[in-house]
């Protein structure tokens, strides 16, 4: 009998590309009589053996167990089954001799971690759900002790669609407390790259999974296998009713050693977490003398803990725990010599924990992985269509809820909006989102954000159509259509758009569109400073506006960037901005995951000129110069070089054809800036890593990652590099560089090859980047304006929410999950201070209560003042939602 086709199996290894052409043979078969009595023995001398071999010569209790261990041999005889009884008494009476009060304490428990997606696609991830899971069950019916740990919701929800027999097993075992949900999300997702209000929508899609299948939300956050943990996780944890964590990863950390296992886990905000990292450094334990024996050695918390979890079974779908597994434990249960082992959950280690946690120590700020850095660039494809639909779900639920709150005849799109949320997050799974997957799985993934995509354009498009709908008819047909601009961010903004005119040229025009709302254009465009472009006789081109003057060489490199309100320049003599680099990229190993220090010795500037710079646009409200650089014979870059009015920032509109092995390509931005740290935006905030190498955990930060900014600043000035779908970058001395596409070969041989488009910009500031306004411009350059048609011809302007405070981000606007009365709206505080601030809404709302993340009230007190306003106050990078139950 032959099977091909089989996922993980490639060729070379099981870390390589799917070999579909690659077949296995069964030879072989064979029927077995199983002898309880046997396999009980080997049991018996597997553990006394170990204990013999791994105490050491210096431990009694080594040779205690070496002598009972001979003893057996001499005594067992395979051709008289009489004397296994004799063995067994012998084996018997070494492990009744029990230990102290003091020994250590661990608590086992099953577990069968299954990647979403990984060397497989997610179909056969259902198949490997059901499989180890059908063994845990059955192991619990003979083993009434036996505990069971299961995280992802998105999985046991698979189980219950395509296995409802299963389903109402696992459900049964659940009210024993064998089966044991943990984690509160929907899948056990990337822990840097999803966006704050993603990974909201992770603990919510998930703790309400588990509330209404099993009863109770999960009080532990359980991600074992990802690439390096926001610090914004502690707040987002407390948020949502969870103040435990447990992970393994940091321990492949290549460089430095973390210091704990268990210990308090501090954000940026300063909320805490108590956290454990299972000392044996694995999450596919089998039970070993070995392994308990380095669960206790390894732990790097002793006298402060004296305790430790086990995570114990086959992993990916091999089956889970087996029934020798927990022959083993049961023999090292209480046994003089080894640490104590004790069938556990994860509430009862916390619990026990939790009596005593004064000598822990606590480590602010992030928890950063020194390895797997090449995941914030692979797979860009992934990584563009994650942060495009995260953008679109935005307005969507904005919308709808305008729509909602306006319109009583509008059915905000809950149940289709859920679906396109769990398609999201599903791709964020940590295999996923940081593109370290097969070629199958990016396929998914990509079908998944084309649904998004269309679904969201749709309910859009139906959000916007009931808006229209509330504006005051006109009388008379107009004669040519009015453009509505809608703004779904919380500032003013004043920005150049393309006028929609069908059948005609572009036309741009300045608007001023208020916060989070519209304003309705006959013909009005804003007056302005235009934009110059000009060609000089080197084939050099300069590009001004109100804010910049800049400069750029026929290789479209920039020369000089000036900001003019304080006449600085960005740019260091004899260096070039815009500049792309190549890297080799060959990592030891895992080659979609990391990217090693050692890249860095190959840096090889992008110089091959096809077309030098050209004007593609001479000014008035947008200037625009084009060029094209031939990377390689198979590789080329084609860009757009964009100078707007009343922008503060470059932009750079790039296409990348990429038919690349193992190199990385990125751009370098020198400044005349100087500062030991660089700013990097993160989830709900901000943080700072140093720019320079003094220590080794300074230097295993060669490649980091961050969200829609980055930016280096001294006192008065600094340069800011904007994005809009990268998330790999650094910043060493003074040069800022973005990591743009990578060209790994497994598990994906055809990862990022073909045509890639994305855009960046640099904004120089005067000021500190907070009330130089970067983060809002991160935003705007992200998020662009809506416009359409409109059948009313006479200007007008509305706006649903204002912020008085400029530090104060309104993140999300929703409809509650169980009331379709009430709006949920989510707030931040952006700078890192502690300020006041009012939200003030034009919605028809009659009362608001503070909530957290998961929309349950703290209290039953309204907040809303006589004035129709909310006075909310934050500190830090502190996260608050506030429940606005509407007039009906």
């Amino acid at each position: 009998m032959a099977c091909n086709g089989l996922f993980g199996a490639g060729q070379g290894g099981m870390i390589a590309p799917v070999d579909l052409r690659r077949t296995f043979t069964l030879q072989k078969a064979e029927l077995a009589v199983f002898n309880r009595n046997v396999e009980e023995l080997l049991l018996d001398f597997e553990i006394i053996y170990d204990m013999a071999k791994l105490l050491g010569e210096d431990n009694q209790r080594s040779y205690q167990a070496l002598y009972v261990a001979n003893q057996m041999v001499n005594l067992c005889d395979v051709n008289d089954p009489g004397t296994y009884a004799t063995v067994a008494k012998l084996a018997s009476s070494f492990f009744s001799q029990k230990n102290g009060d003091s020994q250590h304490m661990i608590h086992a428990m099953g577990h069968c971690h299954i990647d979403s997606a990984w060397l497989w696609p997610y179909e056969e991830t259902i198949r490997k759900c059901a499989r180890s899971w059908v063994t845990a069950v059955q192991l619990m019916a003979s083993y009434p002790d036996f505990t069971f740990t299961c995280s992802q919701a998105q999985q046991l929800e698979w189980v219950k669609t395509h296995y409802p027999g299963l389903y109402s097993q696992i459900k049964d075992y659940v009210k024993l407390g064998q089966f044991v949900p943990v984690g509160g999300t929907w899948v056990e997702m990337d822990g840097n790259l999803p966006s704050g209000e993603s990974m909201v929508r992770q603990f919510l899609q998930g703790q309400y999974f588990f509330q209404e299948e099993f009863g109770n939300m999960c009080s532990e956050f359980w991600l074992p296998d990802t690439f390096g943990y926001s610090a914004q996780l502690p707040q987002l944890m407390n948020g949502c009713g969870i103040h435990r964590f447990l992970t393994q990863k940091l321990s492949w950390s290549l460089v430095n050693a973390f210091p704990h296992h268990t210990f308090h886990w501090e954000g940026i905000d300063g909320s805490k977490v108590l956290a454990h990292f299972p000392p044996g450094d694995s999450y596919g334990m089998k039970g070993t003398v070995e392994e308990m024996l380095k669960t206790v050695r390894n732990n790097r918390d002793k006298g402060r803990v004296n305790s430790g979890i086990v995570l114990f079974g086959f992993g990916d779908g091999g089956g889970g725990p087996t029934e020798k597994m927990l022959g083993r434990f049961k023999r090292m249960k209480d046994t003089d010599g080894l640490p104590r082992v004790h069938l556990s959950t994860p509430d009862q280690f916390f619990s026990a924990l939790e009596t005593n946690t004064s000598q822990l120590c606590t480590w602010v700020g992030e928890l950063f992985l020194e390895l797997h850095n090449g995941t914030y660039t692979t797979q860009a494809q992934i990584k563009k269509g994650n942060r495009q639909c995260e953008q679109l779900l935005h307005n969507v639920e904005f919308l709808g809820s305008v729509a909602r709150a306006k319109d009583d005849s509008f059915i905000y799109p809950a149940s289709k909006l859920q679906h396109l949320w769990r398609l999201l997050l599903l791709n964020q799974f940590h295999d996923v989102l940081p593109g370290s997957c097969i070629q199958q799985v990016v396929e998914d993934a990509m079908h998944y954000y084309e649904e998004i995509r269309t679904g969201g354009v749709k309910l859009l498009d139906e959000a916007l159509k009931s808006l229209i709908g509330t504006l005051p008819q006109p009388q008379l047909t107009p004669t040519s259509p009015a453009v509505m601009v809608i703004n779904t961010l919380p500032w003013e903004r004043t920005e150049v758009i393309s006028m929609p005119r069908p059948s005609e040229e572009e036309k741009l025009g300045l608007v001023k569109v208020p916060s989070m709302g519209y304003v309705v254009l006959p013909e009005n465009i804003s007056p302005c400073t235009p934009v110059t472009v000009t060609m000089q006789d080197d084939g050099s081109v300069t590009m001004e506006n109100e804010f910049l003057a800049a400069r750029f060489d026929s290789m479209g490199r920039l020369t000089s960037l000036k900001l003019l309100s304080c006449n600085r320049e960005s740019v260091p003599s004899k260096s070039y901005g815009n500049q792309f680099v190549m890297f080799d990229d060959i990592p030891l190993y895992w080659d979609a995951w990391d990217v090693m220090d050692y890249h860095l010795e190959t840096r090889k500037p992008v110089t091959n000129l096809i077309n030098n710079v050209q004007i593609r646009s001479s000014g008035g409200l947008r200037g625009a110069v084009t060029f094209t650089l031939q990377i390689s014979d198979n590789s080329t870059i084609d860009q757009e070089i964009i100078l707007e009015a009343a922008a503060p920032y470059i932009r750079f509109n790039t296409k990348v054809k990429w038919n690349e092995s193992h190199k990385f390509l990125k751009v370098e931005f020198p400044t005349t800036v100087h500062s030991t740290n660089a700013t990097y935006e993160i989830q709900f905030g901000h943080l700072q890593r140093p720019t320079h190498r003094n220590t080794s955990w300074d230097w295993a930060r060669y490649e980091v990652w961050a969200h829609r900014w980055m930016d280096l600043s001294e006192y008065g000035f600094g340069v800011a590099v904007l994005n809009d779908c990268k998330y790999g970058c650094s910043v060493l001395g003074n040069v800022l560089s973005l990591s743009l596409l990578r060209a790994p070969k497994s598990p994906d041989a055809t990862a990022d090859v073909g045509l890639h488009e994305f855009s960046y910009a640099l904004m120089p500031h005067e000021r500190p980047f907070q009330e130089a306004g970067v983060i809002q411009s991160a935003y705007n350059f992200c998020i662009p304006l809506l416009t359409t048609s409109s059948p009313v011809t006479q200007h007008s302007s509305w706006s649903a929410f204002t912020v008085s405070s400029p530090a104060v981000v309104l993140e999300t606007v929703k409809l509650a999950e169980k009331r379709s009365d009430t709006l949920v709206v989510r707030l931040y505080e952006a700078y890192g201070s502690t300020v006041d601030t009012w939200l003030q809404t034009s919605l028809p709302v009659k009362e608001a209560f503070l909530c957290d993340l998961l929309e349950r009230p703290y209290d039953l007190q309204n907040v809303l003042s006589e004035d129709g306003r909310v006075k909310l106050s934050f500190t830090p990078f502190k996260i608050l939602s506030v429940l606005l139950v509407l007039q009906r």
